[in-house]
Formats: structure tokens, sequence, C-alpha cells
């Protein structure tokens, strides 16, 4: 599912390392070290594990800071973080292997799999494709309904169902938006083909023969983990642990836990064309599907100046730089930002996790190595995205506490109070309930996310100010709809990280 810090000290001496040291090996062993603790320390990240494979080697693979605020328990390669979104080349890498054994065909319809499978566009859900799930352009918005799904309590099968209430941004097969759920439909078509869960068929057909024995698949495992990081993210500007995402619902599209030295091997393998030592664990032939080009996702305009290609295969976001083509993806859960990042051509791949949601370290630290191996000008990348999130960060800050100020004004609602509470109905949601709380505070309760609730302080009119009890979902304002006097919707927003789009429930009693 994605985001920041000034290095002013290391600055000067990475900068004079860089000139003396062009070579790359010479980079990495004087300077990266001190480089990387200095950020991890402006951009108060806990742990960080990072490694770098080169011409089926390891170059670098280590862990640093710690597993969990408080606790001096040390990160090491073995060390697991979740990798988020990163986990979707493993299910698209998976269903093109299946497609090799002629067991499905990556443009085979979902109907075919699901004959009871629907989108808003009905043309869409008769057209729609293994394929079509694989890279994001069913003509939804990205993100779009990740609230109702994301963190909740529905299954996959009621998550693929609902799927037909999403309403349709764009026709289909026009316009790119990114779509956890799509991949979760697309995970549960190899059950139906291979007779195994999403779960045990990567296991079995991924994770054990490249040796990944410290994986895990599914999110309810991450607990029971000896050597695992803690989720982390701020709660008023204070660095917190937080529970762990509890994601099992949507697994094909973000549930995995992996280490670094797992994830080498991961990659080592994607960078040989499939073959682990000489074993070929992959067909060459899923490889090279995961990453033909389907969509066009845009032009990025890149810190450095240059101007670049996006485009989307299967799993994969592929894009040129430098002259190179560049193979990657990041990752974002609850408490964790992560990226992997392959250029084929120079059979290079770098692999960085963070244990904090709240950081763009994790995408500095890997443009800084692309440029090491690129011979590119050094950029000093972290402390432009520090710079640009401090800017951000002021801003939201700033209006924060004017909120916070107005809710200190003790301004009333109207109409009464009571008037507010009942149940409310989104058509895709559910219900969520409101009651009283102390003073004119209300509380409300979500049916299909029933350990979180949000504090609602009143503004004044018809807005109240959102405090949700799961800090990922942020801080904003819920404005009521009032006509004749009476209470008829509340308007619902979530953190960007979550879904862009607000909700808008109607009171039902």
């Amino acid at each position: 599912m994605r985001r920041i810090v000034l290095i002013i000290g290391c600055v000067c001496l990475a900068v004079n390392v860089f000139a003396q040291h062009a070579d790359r090996s010479l980079f990495i062993r004087d300077s990266l070290d001190t480089y990387i603790n200095r950020a991890m320390t402006l951009w108060r990240i806990p742990g960080v594990a990072v490694c770098v494979v080169k011409d089926n080697q390891v170059v670098l693979m280590k862990g640093y800071g710690i597993k969990e605020m408080g606790l001096n328990e040390r990160v090491d390669e073995n060390t697991l973080f979740m990798i988020g979104s990163n986990t979707k080349a493993f299910t698209a890498t998976a269903l093109a292997m299946l497609a090799n054994e002629n067991k499905l065909s990556l443009d085979d319809k979902v109907t075919k799999y699901f004959p009871w499978f629907k989108l808003d566009d009905k043309a869409a859900g008769e057209m729609a494709t293994v394929r079509d799930l694989l890279c994001h352009r069913l003509g939804l918005k990205t993100f779009q309904g990740d609230f109702t799904f994301y963190n909740s309590d529905l299954t996959r099968l009621q998550i693929t169902q609902k799927m037909s209430q999403l309403k349709t941004a764009y026709p289909f097969r026009t316009k790119w938006g990114y779509t956890n759920s799509a991949f979760l439909t697309a995970g549960e078509i190899i059950p139906r083909v291979s007779g195994k869960s999403w779960e045990d068929y990567l296991k079995q057909n991924i994770f054990a023969p490249l040796g990944m024995s410290n994986t895990l698949a599914l999110t309810a495992e991450m607990p029971k983990s000896l050597n695992r990081t803690v989720p982390h993210t701020f709660v008023d500007e204070r660095l917190s642990p937080v529970p762990y995402g509890q994601l099992d619902n949507m697994a094909p599209a973000m549930s995995i836990s992996s280490s670094v030295n797992d994830m080498s091997k991961w990659v080592m393998m994607l960078l040989n064309n499939g073959k682990a030592g000489v074993k070929q664990v992959i067909p060459a032939a899923a490889i090279a599907a995961t990453r033909a080009p389907q969509d066009v996702v845009g032009t990025v305009h890149r810190l450095s100046g240059q101007t670049n290609y996006s485009l989307y295969g299967l799993g994969w976001q592929l894009e040129d730089y430098a002259g190179h083509n560049m193979v990657m993806h990041t990752g974002g859960v609850t408490g964790y930002v992560s990226s992997v990042t392959l250029v084929p051509d120079e059979h290079l791949g770098i692999i960085v996790l963070t244990n904090t949601d709240q950081n763009e370290f994790y995408e500095a630290l890997k443009w800084e190595l692309v440029d090491v191996f690129l011979k590119q000008p050094f950029n000093n990348y972290s402390e432009q995205y520090l710079a640009r999130a401090k800017n951000e960060k002021a801003l939201q800050l700033q209006m924060d506490k004017k909120l916070r100020d107005s809710v200190a004004l003790n301004l009333q609602p109207a109409p009464f109070v009571s008037n507010y509470t009942g149940t409310y109905q989104n058509e895709l949601y559910g219900n969520v309930t409101i009651t009283r709380g102390l003073n004119n505070d209300l509380e409300m309760r979500f049916e299909h996310h029933p350990r979180m609730f949000v504090k609602l302080q009143p503004l004044g009119a018809s807005r109240f100010y959102a405090t949700f009890s799961d800090p990922i979902y942020g801080k904003t304002v819920f404005p009521f709809t009032i006509q004749n006097g009476r209470v008829i919707s509340v308007r619902v927003k979530v953190n960007d990280f979550i879904e862009s789009d607000p909700y808008e429930f109607k009171k039902i009693n």
C-alpha cells in the first residue's frame, strides 16, 4: 500500500568521499555506514536493512539500528520486516509460472475462475482478464476501496465480491489505477488451478526452492518470529510502536514479511533469469512475462533533473534511468516502507527495508546506491527528500493546530449534539455507529474495523475534528450534512496512505 531528512554533517563527508573514491566498493566500504546512521537519526528511523547484489554476488548485506523503540535488540541480515506491496511481484510471478505450465493463461477472463465476478462497468467485468488484474487497468482510482478492505474483518471472498460496488472512475483499460483488491483477486485464482492456497503455493514453489527459510507469507505469522522488527509510526510527533496490520485478507497484494538475506536470494534469481546457482527455479519465460510493459503510468520528473517514463508490468514498475531499464517496486503497510530495485543489464539489485511508515529514506538510499553503480553524480537525495517532507509536515502541523485550537474554544455543534448519534450506512463499506461521548464529543465505530474508533470533537456548525484510534488513518475534519434541521449524512476521510477519496455515510436511524 507509501513517505522524510537533512544530512547536514554527512553531506560534505559523502561528497568528498564520492569525489575521492569513484570506485563504488570504496564508497560502500568507507562512507555508507556513516551516511546511513546519520540519516536514520535525522529521519528518526529505528531500523534499516540494506542489501546490494552485483554480478551474482552480495556486495553489501547489513542491518542498522534496532527492532523496536525502547529496546536494544539490533537489526541483522535475518531480521524480518513487512515488505508490503513488494509482495505483488511474488504473486505475479506465481501466476506467470502457472501460465508457463499451461495451467492457465494470463489472458483468461476472470469469470472463468469466478463466474460471479463483476465490476461497476458491466462490460469491463465481463472482459477483465488475469493480466488486467495484475497491471492495474480496471478503470479504478489508485487505492480505491482500500479503506473498506485494508486491516478489516472482511474475508478474501467478500473483498472480491465487493469489487462490484467500486464506482469505476475511468473507461476500462484506459488509465492506470493502483488496485490492491485486484491483486487479491488474481492471487485467489492460484488455488483454483493449483489446488494449493496462495500462501502454500508461494512457500512450496518459490520460498523453499530459493532457500528463503525465514520468509513469511502471512502477517499472522509475524508475531511468532523470534527475529522480527516492530512497526512504527508518528503519534503526535512522537515515534511510537504500533500493532501489526492484519492484512491476510489481502495477502496476495501485501502480506509477505522477509529479511534482506532472504530477499537477496529472490533478487539474485530474478537477475539470473530464474536460476539459483545452476538450478532453474522459475522459468525464464515467466520472469520475462512479468517485465513486459502493460500500462503507461506517467512521466517521472526526478530531483536530479532527469525526466523519465514510468510503465507497469505485472507486479513491477518499469522505468528508464541514465540509459538503463529499471525494474522496481515499493511497499508500504502499517509501520513499514521498503523498496526492491533491479537494473538487469548491470546485474544489479538493491533492497532497502525500514520499520517506520513515515520516511522517504528507503527511496533516497536506493537512488544513492543506483547512482554509485551507474556512475552518476552524487545528488544527496536524502537531503532533498527531507527538505520537501519538512515543508509538508510543517503545513500539516499548522493546519492541525488550527483545528485543535478551534476544539479548545468549546464551540457548540448545530443542531444539538444528540441529533448526530445513530447508525450511518455506505453502500460499499457498510455501517458506522455514532454514540455520545464526554462533553460534546462523539465516538464513531466501524462495522468492519471492530478494534478502531474515531473521537469526534465539535468545531462549530456541523463540522467535527476526527482523531482515529489507529494513527495511520490520520486526523481530519468530518463534515455532516444537515437539511431542515435533520442530520442527513457524514463524510468520512482517512489518510491518503490508505485511500484518497472520502466516503459518504447516510444516516439510517
